[in-house]
């Protein structure tokens, strides 16, 4: 994760913008307030999708489950 101040981002915006977009960088953001986070809508809606899941009791057993079952031990599914 990079680090910068309010006045550097703000001087530095669309190149921490592309940065964030094209190498799914994170930027931490200082101001006297407090501090924010920058990152790409792609980062941020799968992050939201990841909280999603995580709040779903049992899906994560049942993803680490499937995620350790065999390949040949799947059921096949026969689209239409």
């Amino acid at each position: 994760m990079m680090n910068t101040n309010i006045t550097n981002a703000r001087a530095e915006l669309y190149k921490l913008a592309s940065s964030c977009i094209k190498y799914n960088n994170v930027i931490n953001i200082n101001t006297k307030e407090g501090n924010v986070i920058m990152m790409s809508e792609e980062d941020y809606n799968s992050l939201m999708e990841s909280l999603y899941l995580a709040g779903i009791p049992g899906m994560y057993e049942s993803i680490v489950e499937g995620a350790n079952t065999k390949l040949e031990d799947c059921e096949k599914i026969e689209w239409k």
